[in-house]
């Protein structure tokens, strides 16, 4: 049986449910290229600016951040480089009727209408949008912590 190399971002075992959320996330964080880490961090340093309440956690092998147990806005490095970060109501799309959310800067790609995606492929462009960025997960979490 082969060994795990527990450096790899994506190594379940390390990122699974034993030790604290913090002791997780400094696990992913040290599978990370400089780069990629300062632009993680700034994502997440974002994300709690728009809601100090949120729990955060990895989840999918990536920052997830909660309202309770239920994840809202989740970070991913992207395969061909760069982060995603995805707005969302839970793992599963939920039915659409009667939800809607205004992107009212249109920041980010609606594949369905609970389910918004933003990539970046360095910190420039992070940097660029950070206040925006900052108002949109805020107006997210608003309108998503009463289960909507």
């Amino acid at each position: 049986m082969g060994t795990i190399d527990c450096r790899r971002a994506h190594c379940l075992p390390c990122f699974g449910a034993k030790g604290s959320a913090a002791s997780s996330i400094d696990l992913f964080r040290n599978t990370l290229d400089p780069d990629t880490l300062g632009m993680i961090d700034r994502l997440r340093a974002i994300v709690s600016a728009a809601n100090p309440d949120l729990v955060e956690r990895i989840k999918w092998n990536a920052p997830s951040f909660a309202i309770g147990d239920d994840d809202r806005i989740t970070l991913d490095v992207e395969r061909k480089g760069g982060l995603r970060l995805v707005l969302h109501r839970g793992a599963k799309p939920r039915r659409d009727v009667g939800f809607s959310f205004d992107d009212v800067d249109g920041l980010a790609d609606w594949p369905s209408a609970d389910r918004g995606v933003i990539v970046w492929r360095n910190l420039a462009a992070i940097d660029q949008m950070t206040p925006a960025l900052i108002l949109l997960c805020r107006r997210w979490i608003q309108q998503v912590a009463d289960g909507g």
